[in-house]
């Protein structure tokens, strides 16, 4: 198998390197030449993953035009970089899976922005507990391969499941990927949470209370309540916003001690997705008359509206109601 993962940063590279692991030739391309220089001459990736060999199978590369016949496009790239992905695959029909996970500036899909500039896009999203460096290390991992084409869906399971990485399917792919981008801002609230040196308590009224919002919001989006409460929902939300591993928790952590986002954002040193999509949830949820308190104090927290004790505080005075639930349709 040729797959082509355009995307060279930490998520990217461990995802060419589970490829190769599996036999496929891998075709790597992002826009740092310098990464990708260093790649080839020393097969590592020393900017994103110090320390970890990158096998022969994964070739870097220096445009699309150098990788020949491509069965299957990986997009690892931070979310404004989408279109620019997408305007790389082929305009005939290929297969493509989004292994990103954002929104754009619009609250949209980063799979429904690709199937815009690429229609002919077969288009499946991969996502769950996946941090980048527990997968190069070969620790037991699971995710889940959604496409409303279960062809295309069995495909990307069948591309990159392994003895250590094990794959469902879902025909949800907006609730799964709305699920990994809506986790992300969570994730910048349990590290800001922790970074004010509150408890697990603290932490879990938090995530739980979340959840229910980025569920509510999912299902105005058209997702169903399961694909929350599955592989690429609530188990993306415990590991990223348990981790230190985790860029959003380690940005949320930094704003919680006291560092503007900037200085948060230059400590991690990477994208963090729910920067961006904060903005963009607050802007879906206001849309959808869908109340989400703790996604909008999070978001005024990042952006330095509040300070996150007194953003903590407002939370605990907001007047208290019967706790709702969800239905499956």
């Amino acid at each position: 198998m040729r797959v082509a993962v355009i995307g060279a940063g930490s998520w990217g590279t461990a995802l060419a390197i589970l490829l190769a692991r599996k036999g496929a030739s891998v075709g790597l391309f992002g826009r740092n030449t310098s990464d990708l220089a260093t790649i080839r001459d020393l097969r590592e990736n020393r900017h994103y993953l110090p320390g970890f060999s990158v096998p022969e199978g994964v070739e870097p590369i220096t445009g699309p035009g150098e990788l020949g016949e491509v069965d299957l496009w990986v997009i690892a790239v931070p979310s404004p970089g989408i279109r620019w992905a997408a305007s790389l695959i082929p305009e005939t029909p290929s297969k493509v899976v989004v292994a990103s996970k954002g929104l754009d500036g619009a609250g949209r899909l980063l799979g429904d922005v690709l199937s815009e500039v690429r229609p002919a896009a077969k288009l499946a999203a991969l996502s769950g507990p996946n941090l980048a460096i527990e997968i190069v290390r070969g620790i037991p991992t699971a995710a889940v391969s959604a496409s409303e084409d279960d062809e295309v869906a069995e495909y990307v399971r069948d591309a990159f499941i392994g003895p250590s990485y094990r794959v469902y399917l879902s025909n949800d792919r907006v609730g799964v990927e709305f699920a990994g981008a809506l986790k992300n801002v969570l994730a910048i609230a349990a590290g800001i949470s922790d970074g004010l040196g509150f408890g697990d308590n603290t932490k879990g009224a938090l995530l739980a209370r979340g959840l229910h919002e980025m569920t509510s919001l999912g299902l105005a989006m058209g997702s169903r309540v399961e694909t929350f409460m599955g592989i690429a929902g609530v188990g993306d939300l415990f590991a990223t916003a348990a981790s230190t591993l985790s860029r959003n928790y380690r940005v949320g952590r930094a704003i919680g001690e006291g560092a503007p986002l900037l200085e948060a954002l230059d400590r991690v040193g990477q994208v963090a997705e729910g920067v961006g999509t904060a903005e963009a949830a607050g802007k879906l949820a206001s849309r959808h008359g869908i109340a989400m308190p703790v996604f909008e104090a999070t978001r005024a927290v990042i952006h330095g509206q509040v300070g996150a004790a007194e953003a903590v505080e407002q939370l605990m005075e907001r007047l208290p109601k019967r706790e709702g639930f969800l239905r499956c349709p």
